[in-house]
This record gives structure tokens, C-alpha cells and sequence, in this order.
């Protein structure tokens, strides 16, 4: 097994800051993980943990964290919370479209047979 690669912190944190904005607009969204590496010469398993931990999560292996993690305890807290409530956010709306356009979809069924 290869000795894992040691990657600068600016490019961790350019790296992640592209993921991140890349998968909260809904054009570049898919593939997101997978282009990005591609392009920065990173594992995409590297760039899925970077992005994990900014995003407030835990990382599947020993890595440090990105950018801004000397923070004092309750800012990094609250930056998790932040960011774990807009991924709430972003979850809900998608659910509420995806409802919207089935209720569309079988209201208008309903009036084909009635019709």
C-alpha cells in the first residue's frame, strides 16, 4: 500500500471551496467530487474527506482539517451548525420540488380519467 500523499493546506482549502460551490449549484452538482480531483491532480476519496469535515462531518481517515480550523471551539461549532443547516435546507427544498412536480404529474392524471 502507497504512503499517503501529504497535500498543501491552501490547495486542501481551494480544493474543498471549489467542491463545495460546485455542489451547491445545481448545473456543475454532478460529478462534482470526481471532476475536481481530476483537475487538481488529488484521490477523490482525499477530496470527499476534506469536503466531509468542512461540511461538519467526520473523516473516513486521518486528515487534518481545512482552513479555519484553529477557530476557538464555539465558532467551529457554529460554522458546523451553519453548514449542516444549509445542507438541510438545500435537501428540503429538492424534496419540496420533487413533490411539487409529483402532485403536478398525478393531478393531472386524475383529470385525464375524469375527463
Amino acid at each position: 500500500m502507497a504512503a499517503p500523499r501529504k497535500y498543501p493546506e491552501e490547495l486542501k482549502e481551494r480544493a474543498t471551496r471549489l467542491a463545495m460551490d460546485a455542489r451547491a449549484d445545481a448545473s456543475t452538482r454532478r460529478g462534482a467530487i470526481a471532476r475536481i480531483p481530476e483537475q487538481l491532480d488529488v484521490h477523490p476519496e482525499a477530496l470527499r474527506n476534506w469536503v466531509r469535515v468542512a461540511e461538519g462531518g467526520r473523516p473516513r481517515s486521518r486528515t487534518s482539517l481545512p482552513a479555519g480550523s484553529n477557530a476557538p471551539a464555539d465558532e467551529v461549532s457554529d460554522r458546523e451548525r451553519v453548514i449542516a443547516l444549509e445542507r438541510e435546507v438545500r435537501e428540503l427544498k429538492r424534496a419540496n420540488t420533487i413533490l411539487r412536480q409529483a402532485a403536478t404529474f398525478f393531478g393531472a392524471e386524475l383529470d385525464r380519467q375524469q375527463h
